[in-house]
C-alpha cells in the first residue's frame, strides 16, 4: 500500500507509538487520531492530525468513528499497563476494542487493517524466535488478549477481504514513557542517587527498539508487505539486559550507584525474562534497525532525561 494522500485512522493515537505514528503519516497523509485519553496524552499529538475521543469499547462509538472515507486504520489502542490490577477487564476490553474496529471496517468497506501485537504472544520461546514459531504459548494476560486479537485479526483478512498487517513487537522506547524500565530507573536516582533497586536478578535480556524506529519500520512493512495477512517481528538483532540498562542510565546522570536486585529470575508475574525476535524476515523486505539494542536504551535514556530535568 502506498502511505502517499491516503486518509488514515490511528486508534491509540495518544500513545507513545500512535503519536508518533500520526505525526510521521500526517506529512503525506490525511490522518484522524483516536483515544479515550485514559493514558494517552492529546499534547503529543501533532497540530496537523485531526483527533477525536472516543471509546472503542463502545460500538455505537466505533461506528461513529471507522466511516468508509479511510484507506487504512492502524489499531494501536490497548491496556498495555503489565501492573493492571484485572486480568479479566484487560483481556475482555482489548479484544472488545479490536473486534468493534474489525467488525466495523469489514461493514465500512475498509479494506486495509494494521495491528500492534507483541512479542508477548510467543511465551517463552527459543531465541530467536520467527514468526512462524509454534506453538505460541503466552505466559501473561496481555500477551493472551494479543494473541486472541491476531485471530481474529486472521479471520477477516481470510474471510472478509480485510488486508492486515500485524507487527510483533520488541519492548519499544522513546519519549513520554513512565512505568518502564529506562523512566523507572531515571526517576529511582533522582529520588536516591546513592542506590537502584532492580526488580529481579538484573539478568533478563531483551530487544528494544527506538519508537522513531519502530514507526519507520511499521510504514516500510505497510508499503512493502501484500499478503493478505501479514505477520512481521520488528525489532534489533541485539539484546540489552536490566543491568546493562541500569548501567545506560546511570551513566547518562554521571551518577554510580550500587544496585539491589529483588532476587528471582523475571521481574514480575507474566514477565518473558529473555526475548529476541529474528528479525530475518523484516531484513529481507529491506528494513533493518539502523542501531543496536543499546543503541535504541540510550537515545531513550535522552529523551526522557530531557523531560524530567
Amino acid at each position: 500500500m502506498d502511505l502517499t494522500d491516503a486518509t488514515v485512522l490511528v486508534t491509540g493515537g495518544g500513545g507513545l507509538i500512535g503519536s508518533h505514528l500520526a505525526g510521521r503519516l500526517a506529512a503525506d497523509n490525511e490522518v484522524v487520531a483516536v483515544d479515550d485519553f485514559s493514558k494517552g496524552d492529546r499534547d503529543r499529538i501533532a497540530d496537523d492530525v485531526r483527533v477525536v475521543e472516543v471509546d472503542l469499547t463502545d460500538e455505537s462509538a466505533v461506528e461513529s468513528v471507522v466511516t468508509d472515507e479511510f484507506d487504512v486504520v492502524f489499531h494501536l489502542a490497548a491496556i498495555t499497563d503489565t501492573n493492571f490490577d484485572d486480568d479479566r477487564v484487560l483481556f475482555e476490553q482489548n479484544t472488545k476494542m479490536t473486534h468493534n474496529v474489525l467488525e466495523q471496517v469489514r461493514t465500512a468497506g475498509v479494506d486495509r487493517f494494521a495491528f500492534t501485537s507483541s512479542s508477548t504472544v510467543y511465551g517463552e520461546a527459543p531465541r530467536p524466535t520467527p514468526e512462524d514459531y509454534a506453538p505460541l504459548e503466552p505466559i501473561s494476560v496481555y500477551g493472551s488478549s494479543k494473541l486472541a486479537d491476531e485471530g481474529l485479526i486472521s479471520t477477516y483478512a481470510h474471510s472478509y477481504g480485510v488486508q492486515s498487517w500485524v507487527f510483533r513487537f520488541a519492548n519499544i522506547v522513546g519519549p513520554y514513557q513512565r512505568g518502564n524500565v529506562i523512566p523507572d530507573f531515571v526517576q529511582k536516582l533522582q529520588e536516591n542517587p546513592e542506590t537502584l533497586t532492580i526488580l529481579g536478578d538484573g539478568r533478563q535480556e531483551k530487544s528494544y527498539l527506538h519508537v522513531e524506529d519502530c514507526v519507520d519500520a511499521m510504514c516500510h512493512v505497510v508499503e512493502h508487505a501484500d499478503a493478505d495477512l501479514n505477520t512481521y517481528n520488528l525489532g534489533s538483532r541485539t539484546t540489552t539486559s536490566v543491568t546493562r540498562i541500569a548501567d545506560i542510565v546511570s551513566e547518562a546522570m554521571g551518577l554510580d550507584p550500587t544496585y539491589e536486585y529483588t532476587g528471582g529470575d523475571r521481574g514480575w508475574t507474566g514477565d518473558v525474562p529473555k526475548m529476541r525476535l529474528s528479525v530475518e524476515k523484516l531484513s529481507a523486505l529491506g528494513w533493518d534497525a539502523p542501531g543496536s539494542s543499546d543503541d535504541a536504551v540510550r537515545r531513550a535514556t535522552s529523551d526522557i532525561l530531557d523531560e524530567l530535568t
